[in-house]
């Protein structure tokens, strides 16, 4: 586990909060979410958002999703508790910055996008293997889905 990962988490958390519900920066805007982003790629560097999706709120939302959930799941890897508890802050603070966003479009897109983040862009080979924990985070995302 790199050493900052943990720190790492908590910073696009908080990041990621103010980013989608557009107190800083917006989805859709192709630029705001690059320090998130450059983050994300310090654990996984393979992240990228192909040119074509620069500009298009669900799919950099769907990118930071996934990105940020994966940095939890391997977290969880080593750290099995802790790391639901990371899973508990990551979702609490998604959901909330999905309800402060604007109503209307975006709006829409943002939810697709957390969606396809953690449904489509999530490993969930990163999980941890301790059965409390994973059933912690497993319901902890299929909660968050459902008020999204």
């Amino acid at each position: 586990m790199a050493p900052t990962l943990r720190s790492d988490i908590y910073t696009v958390v908080d990041q990621a909060k103010v980013w989608i519900s557009g107190t800083r920066g917006q989805p859709g805007d192709g630029v705001s979410y690059g320090a998130i982003l450059s983050t994300i790629q310090k654990h996984f560097p393979d992240v990228k958002l192909g040119f074509e999706a620069v500009g298009h709120a669900e799919h950099e939302v769907a990118l930071i999703v996934g990105g940020i959930t994966n940095m939890v799941m391997e977290y969880s890897m080593w750290e099995s508790m802790p790391g639901g508890m990371a899973m508990r802050t990551w979702v609490d603070s998604l959901v909330g910055a999905y309800g402060k966003a604007a109503t209307g479009p975006k709006k829409d897109a943002i939810a697709k996008g957390i969606t396809r983040g953690i449904n489509y862009n999530t490993n969930v080979n990163l999980m941890t293997k301790d059965f409390t924990a994973r059933i912690q985070i497993i319901s902890t995302l299929k909660s968050g889905e459902s008020r999204v």
